[in-house]
C-alpha cells in the first residue's frame, strides 16, 4: 500500500486557527469528561466511606489488569438531562482487561443518587449488554444499586428497551455461552436482584452486599414481616441457605480478587481470522488532526488527510479513484488489523452511492471490516439525480450496510446529516462501535434549512388566510426553531441520548477503534448474504 500524500500545510494561518479551534473544544470536553467521572458531593463521598465502600472507578482499578487500556462508554451520558444531576448516567460501562480477558464491565455508581437506575441509566446498560451479545465478550457486573428511580418509573420499566431488557440480554449471552460474574457490593433490589441471580457466577460482600426483591420497608408494608437486611438478603443467608450467591467476601478488595480468579477460569475464544500484519504508527501525527478539521461544519475537508493520521504507517489502497470520488473507499491496516474505510469527501451522488455499495460488498467477500468516517450532508436531491435513480442508488448503499456481515465501526467526524447517516451506518445500522468528535454534528437536516422550511411552511399556511408577515414575525418563527435544532444537533446532546458510545478526542480515535475491533473479533464472521437490490 503507499503512503498517503498529505497536501496540508501545518504552518498556513489557516491550519493554525482550526488547531487551536479544535484544541480548544478538545480540551473542554476532557474537562466535561473529568467532572462527570470525579466531581461528587463530599456528603455523598463521605457517606460512602462510612459504609467501608469504595468509589467506583476505585473498584474498576481493583479489576482491571494493571497497565491495561479501558474503552469506556458513554462518559458523559445523560450530561444534558435530569438537570446535570446524574453525571455518567449514574454508572460506567466498558471494555477492559481482566485477568488477560475482554471483558464488557457494568459497574453502578453509588455515588450518584445511590446507585438509581434512571432511564438513561438502563439505555447505558442495555447498549453494554448489546455490546457483549454482538462481540460475544464476557461481562462482570459490580452491582451497587438502589434500584429503580419511582418518580421515573414510567419511562424505565414497562417498554421494550426499558429495563426488562438487561435480564433479557443476560439470558441470551448465557444461551451463547458468554459468560458472566456479578460481585455484589451494595444493594441488588428488586428487578436489580436478577442481575446476579442470571449471572453464572456472583460473589457477595458480608455487611453490605444484599440481594432481595423487596428491602425490609417494602416487605413490612406488603407481609407485616419484620426483617434486618442480613436476615432478608445478606451474604451468609444466600450463600449458605438460599445459595443465590456463591462466594461469600470479607471485603470489596477480597470480593473483587475472587472475581478476577473466576473471569481466569473462562476460556480463552478462538478470535475470527481476518487480514493482520504487524502494527506501525502512522507517518503523520495525529495530532494534527486538530488543523485538518475546518471550524466552520459547512466547509468540505479531505477525508484522506483524516485517514492518513489513523491508520498503520499511513497507507492506504484507495479503491476506484477516479469514480465517484465523493466518497473515497480503500483499503488500510489499523493496529495490524486490515480493514476497508468509507469516507465522506462531499454529498453522495448516484456514482459514489454505487462505488460504496460495490466495496461494502468486496469487504464482505475477503471479511474486512469496515470503518465508515461520516462528514455527510446527505444523498444529493433534484430533478436530474432523482430521473437517473439517486433513490434507487442509495437504496443499494442501504442495503448494502444493513446486510453486512463484516463487523463495522463508525466515526462522526463533523456532519451527518439526513439519509447520508443511513448509507454512512448510522446508529440505526447496527455498527458494533460508534463514536463521535465534540464538533460533530447530526439531525435529519442543517439547523438553517431545518428552521427556512418551517418558517417557510408556517408563512405559505399564514398567506392562504390573507396574512402577510414581516421581518420580525418571520424571525420570530424561524429563530426557536433554529435554536433548538443547534441544541439537538450537537455531540453533547447526541452522547447524552447515548446515540453514540462516546465521545472521543480526535487524537484518541486510533487506540479507540484498535480496541473496538480487537473486541469484535470474538465472535464469528458469517458468510455474505443479501436482500434485493433494486436495479
Amino acid at each position: 500500500m503507499r503512503r498517503i500524500e498529505s497536501r496540508i500545510n501545518p504552518a498556513s494561518a489557516e491550519f493554525q486557527a482550526n488547531a487551536a479551534h479544535h484544541r480548544a473544544l478538545a480540551e473542554a470536553f476532557r474537562e466535561k469528561q473529568r467532572a462527570a467521572r470525579e466531581d461528587r458531593p463530599q456528603r455523598d463521598i463521605e457517606r460512602l466511606r462510612s459504609q467501608d465502600k469504595r468509589l467506583v472507578r476505585e473498584r474498576l482499578a481493583l479489576l482491571l489488569d494493571p497497565g491495561t487500556p479501558f474503552l469506556e462508554f458513554s462518559s458523559l451520558a445523560a450530561n444534558e438531562a435530569y438537570d446535570g444531576d446524574v453525571p455518567g448516567a449514574g454508572c460506567v460501562t466498558g471494555i477492559g482487561i481482566v485477568s488477560g480477558r475482554e471483558c464488557v464491565i457494568s459497574a453502578g455508581d453509588a455515588s450518584v443518587k445511590g446507585g438509581a437506575w434512571y432511564p438513561l441509566t438502563v439505555k447505558k446498560i442495555i447498549r453494554a449488554l448489546d455490546i457483549a451479545l454482538e462481540n460475544r465478550l464476557p461481562v462482570v457486573h459490580l452491582c451497587d444499586s438502589a434500584g429503580g428511580f419511582l418518580p421515573l418509573q414510567a419511562d424505565l420499566f414497562a417498554d421494550k428497551q426499558m429495563a426488562g431488557r438487561i435480564f433479557r440480554n443476560q439470558c441470551l449471552l448465557s444461551k451463547l455461552g458468554v459468560q458472566q460474574v456479578s460481585v455484589v457490593l451494595g444493594h441488588c433490589t428488586a428487578g436489580g436482584a436478577y442481575v446476579p441471580a442470571l449471572s453464572d457466577y456472583n460473589v457477595i460482600v458480608r455487611g453490605t452486599g444484599a440481594i432481595f426483591l423487596a428491602g425490609p420497608p417494602l416487605v413490612k408494608a406488603a407481609t407485616g414481616e419484620e426483617n434486618t437486611v442480613d436476615e432478608l438478603g445478606g451474604c451468609d443467608m444466600h450463600t449458605r441457605v438460599s445459595g443465590t450467591a456463591d462466594y461469600p467476601a470479607g471485603s470489596e478488595e477480597e470480593a473483587i480478587a475472587i472475581a478476577r480468579d473466576i473471569v481466569a477460569q473462562f476460556r480463552q475464544p478462538q478470535k475470527a481470522v481476518i487480514g493482520w500484519q504487524p502494527p506501525e504508527a502512522p507517518f503523520y501525527p495525529a495530532e494534527e488532526l486538530y488543523g485538518i478539521l475546518p471550524r466552520d461544519i459547512k466547509q468540505q475537508f479531505d477525508i484522506r488527510e483524516v485517514i492518513a493520521r489513523i491508520v498503520d504507517g499511513s497507507r492506504f489502497h484507495e479503491y476506484q479513484p477516479n469514480y465517484g470520488q465523493t466518497l473515497v473507499c480503500g483499503y488500510a491496516h489499523l493496529w495490524g488489523y486490515k480493514v476497508g474505510i468509507l469516507g465522506n469527501n462531499g454529498v453522495l451522488f448516484n456514482d459514489s452511492s454505487l462505488k460504496g455499495a460495490h466495496f461494502i460488498e468486496l469487504c464482505n467477500q475477503n471479511r474486512t471490516p469496515l470503518l465508515f468516517l461520516q462528514n455527510i450532508t446527505g444523498f444529493m436531491v433534484g430533478r436530474e439525480y432523482e430521473r437517473r435513480g439517486i433513490t434507487k442508488d442509495g437504496a443499494k448503499m442501504i442495503m448494502a450496510v444493513s446486510c453486512s456481515e463484516v463487523p463495522k465501526f463508525t466515526v462522526m467526524c463533523n456532519g451527518s446529516f439526513g439519509a447520508g447517516n443511513y448509507g454512512m451506518s448510522g446508529r440505526a445500522f447496527d455498527s458494533r462501535f460508534l463514536f463521535s468528535w465534540p464538533q460533530s454534528q447530526i439531525s435529519v437536516m442543517g439547523a438553517e434549512q431545518a428552521a427556512n422550511t418551517l418558517a417557510d411552511v408556517k408563512i405559505r399556511q399564514l398567506a392562504k388566510q390573507g396574512r402577510q408577515l414581516g421581518e420580525a414575525d418571520i424571525a420570530a418563527i424561524r429563530d426557536p426553531v433554529l435554536a433548538e435544532f443547534k441544541r439537538k444537533q450537537s455531540a453533547y446532546w447526541s452522547t447524552s441520548e447515548i446515540w453514540d458510545d462516546g465521545m472521543l478526542d480526535p487524537v484518541d480515535t486510533r487506540n479507540a477503534l484498535g480496541i473496538a475491533i480487537s473486541a469484535a473479533l470474538n465472535a464469528p464472521i458469517a458468510e455474505p448474504r443479501y436482500g434485493v437490490f433494486r436495479m
